[in-house]
């Protein structure tokens, strides 16, 4: 019996659409995400799964994607637990700054570091290892047992904190996570074997 866990990022933010550094805030999806999150569901229903849980972060932009996939599954009392560990990456001092403006700010190799390097954080911020040591104990702890007891999984957050449960998931290094682009809105469906190792996985553009 193969163990399902889709993960999905959040739909287009208002912040997303402005290019700010968003990290910890709480914007909402613009019509766009909210579409995103609508096709997400449309995709899943497809699927035919039945989830017996739902994880989301404590985020609006995430909990709101998350409530229009269950719309369109037809599973909006599904159980779903929402919690902190699962926020985006923390941008500190970068939090609500245009990326061209903080290019101007802080200069353009410094702001491609603190992107693009695996344990460079911002100040007062997260680096991508930082994010990924608060989010897999509570994968490991608390989503991983449930999926490899036989339940089906939903998972719907934000690009680094899911960059941390891939790298997880399909053993990656630092490098090789950072240069995985997730687009929101897309369902990536793993089926897992019943220790955890992946049988297949599909990424479901349209």
């Amino acid at each position: 019996m193969n163990r399902i866990l889709v993960l999905v990022r959040h739909g287009q933010s208002e912040w997303n659409l402005k290019n700010l550094f968003t990290g910890w805030k709480d914007p909402d999806l613009t019509e766009k995400g909210v579409a995103e999150a609508v096709a997400a569901g449309e995709k899943l229903r497809d699927l035919r799964i039945r989830f017996d849980v739902a994880y989301t972060s404590v985020l609006t932009r995430a909990q709101h994607t998350l409530r229009l996939i269950l719309d369109g599954i037809g599973q909006a009392d599904l159980e779903t637990i929402r919690d902190q560990a699962l926020n985006e990456r923390d941008y500190g001092e970068l939090t609500g700054l245009n990326k061209d403006d903080a290019r101007a700010r802080f200069g353009e190799e410094q702001v491609h570091i603190w992107r693009r390097s695996f344990d460079v954080p911002p100040p007062g911020g997260e680096s991508l290892k930082d994010t990924a040591t608060r989010v897999l104990p509570y994968f490991e702890a608390e989503i991983l047992p449930r999926v490899l007891k036989g339940e089906n999984v939903l998972v719907a957050a934000h690009g680094n904190s899911l960059r941390a449960l891939i790298m997880e998931l399909e053993g990656l290094n630092g490098e090789e996570i950072l240069a995985r682009e997730l687009d929101t809105g897309i369902p990536i469906v793993y089926r897992l074997s019943e220790d955890g190792e992946i049988v297949s996985k599909d990424v479901l553009k349209d």
